[in-house]
């Protein structure tokens, strides 16, 4: 069904603007009437979504945000919970969204599911938006007849990952603006202010101490040959994106994140937490066991531990527990691997893993807000120590100055 890009009067007088769905212009504005709207003008968007592929919704400023998705599974969720179908369920939805660019997509969705496709794969047109775990927890939920119940899942878990990396964007904001900051003024008073004052003292015609001669380098150095820095810095930078997407980069950079001190534990936290409360969901929702691991293996975000979760794949084909390969690798901490493992003896293995994601969720909170309050104070004295350098530079050639004129 087209999309239509509208313009309106409501009976206040007051422009209103979106987009609607209908066969034909004439059907747009009808609709419109029946919302109260009076159109001025009703064109055919030129904004296509292809079902192959959602380039067009995931611009910088118009993508699909996880936590509309949030929005969406839960508001879906309580529909289907109420007694409506699916269609009048996402017949709903797509009334009250306006200008969301999720509009365009559900639209495309209702009209699959309209021509006889089921909801899950429906979703899998847009990957970027549903990724694979979403859409094999619906595809359960289908098979199980229990949609609505997989929905209420997949919302509780979009929206606990989306809380979490929320909490750990705000709270290094502060650190990072500081950074910025600070490094914004410490070139500024390398271009600007040391030259000022250093001329000076080339006038004087005096020998310089070593430090004020290095910083005087520094920052002709900076100031003639900005661009050329800058094209290192960009070709270093390229570089490294080449070489960290590769497989062994790739792995390279994943070894080292575990291993790094202070945020090392945290990657680790981290990835436990979304290991743990991903498994939990989709072994609640029915999906295969293996399966379900194939799929945790994807969004763990490190191949360190994506290989440990492929080799207790491989154990249980073969036959063994989950929590042998686990405790082998040394990736997961001990005491997950035996809570894993009393899970899995007992058969509660979801409420188990429950329980981890909860516990490591609660660690992760607190060991960010941990390292925020120890980067601060090390960013300061960084700071302090760099501008107090400058300053001394500065200071040493007045005082050689004055010990003459004594």
């Amino acid at each position: 069904m087209p999309v239509f890009d509208y313009k309106a009067l409501n009976a206040r007088g007051e422009q209103a603007s979106g987009i609607i769905d209908a066969d034909s212009a004439a059907d747009a504005r009808s609709k419109l009437r029946r919302q109260g709207l009076f159109p001025t003008e009703v064109t055919e968007s030129e904004e296509k979504v292809d079902l192959r592929s959602d380039q067009a919704l995931t611009r910088f400023f118009h993508r699909v945000k996880a936590g509309d998705v949030a929005v969406f599974t839960r508001q879906t969720a309580t529909l289907l919970a109420s007694g409506l179908q699916l269609v009048q369920a996402l017949n709903a939805l797509i009334d009250q969204l306006d200008k969301s660019p999720l509009k365009r997509v559900i639209i495309k969705v209702r009209d699959q599911v309209n021509a006889g496709h089921s909801f899950a794969d429906s979703l899998k047109s847009f990957p970027r938006i549903f990724p694979p775990l979403y859409t094999n927890m619906i595809e359960a939920g289908e098979a199980a007849g229990a949609l609505e119940v997989v929905l209420e899942r997949l919302a509780d878990l979009t929206e606990k990952n989306v809380r979490m990396r929320n909490h750990i964007r705000s709270v290094m904001v502060y650190p990072i603006l500081v950074a910025l900051i600070g490094v914004a003024v410490i070139i500024f008073l390398l271009v600007n202010v040391v030259p000022t004052i250093t001329g000076i003292f080339a006038e004087t015609e005096q020998a310089l101490p070593l430090p004020t001669v290095i910083l005087l380098n520094v920052s002709d150095f900076i100031r003639g040959y900005w661009w050329a820095l800058t094209l290192i810095l960009a070709g270093i930078y390229l570089l490294f994106n080449f070489w960290k997407n590769g497989r062994r980069g790739r792995a390279v950079i994943d070894r080292f994140k575990l291993r790094v001190p202070l945020f090392g534990p945290l990657v680790r936290k981290i990835a436990v937490v979304r290991f743990s409360r991903t498994l939990a969901t989709l072994v609640a929702s029915g999906a295969p066991l293996l399966e379900s691991l194939r799929i945790v293996s994807t969004i763990v975000n490190n191949t360190v531990i994506a290989g440990s979760i492929e080799k207790a794949m491989e154990a249980i084909r073969a036959g063994q527990s989950i929590a042998g390969p686990f405790r082998k690798s040394r990736v997961f901490p001990p005491i997950v691997v035996h809570m894993i493992a009393i899970g899995e003896a007992s058969g509660s293995l979801e409420p188990m893993l429950e329980k981890i994601a909860q516990s490591y969720e609660d660690e992760v909170e607190t060991t960010v807000s941990a390292l925020t309050s120890l980067l601060e104070p090390i960013m300061i004295v960084i700071m302090g120590v760099v501008v107090g350098y400058i300053v001394l530079s500065i200071m040493l050639p007045i005082f050689q100055m004055s010990q003459v004129l004594a």
